[in-house]
């Protein structure tokens, strides 16, 4: 994986009691300041998990592989920022905070356009606040006592 920025990973658990692992970036502030950075994107695989929830290591291998190509676009043209990364409970989400869903969905389609046909699925929402990273934060805290 390509490290840009301070991460932080946390276990939590899923309704179902299903290991989820949560990697969260700390060096946000430049863009959470930035009241452009408003807009939240999901972006989810759904996946065959083994008992506990995890991918299986060549799906793992080809996630780590997109999870790559998105941080390396959106490092060179900074329209959004990768904040959060759920794995766990038969799916991964990448969670960012961008100032166009035009711009990122452009973006993302540069991003993956080396790989075959990929099971994602794709939301957005406002969120001005940074709701989901507080939480996602909030979270983790409580995991790492």
């Amino acid at each position: 994986m390509i490290d840009k920025g301070e991460w932080w990973t946390s276990p939590t658990e899923a309704e179902n009691g299903q290991l989820i692992m949560v990697t969260g970036r700390r060096d946000i502030e430049t863009f959470r300041l930035n009241s452009k950075f408003s807009i939240r994107v999901e972006v989810t695989w759904k996946y065959q998990s083994d008992s506990g929830g995890m991918p299986d290591a060549v799906t793992s291998t080809l996630m780590e592989q997109v999870q790559d190509a998105l941080q390396s676009t959106f490092i060179k043209d900074p329209v959004a920022v990768l904040t959060g990364i759920y794995t766990g409970a038969g799916e991964r989400n990448w969670v960012f905070y961008t100032l166009s869903t035009h711009i990122f969905g452009r973006k993302l389609n540069e991003s993956l356009a080396q790989f075959d046909m990929l099971p994602i699925t794709i939301y957005t929402e406002n969120d001005p606040e940074w709701a989901e990273y507080d939480e996602m934060k909030e979270a983790s805290e409580i995991n790492l006592e």
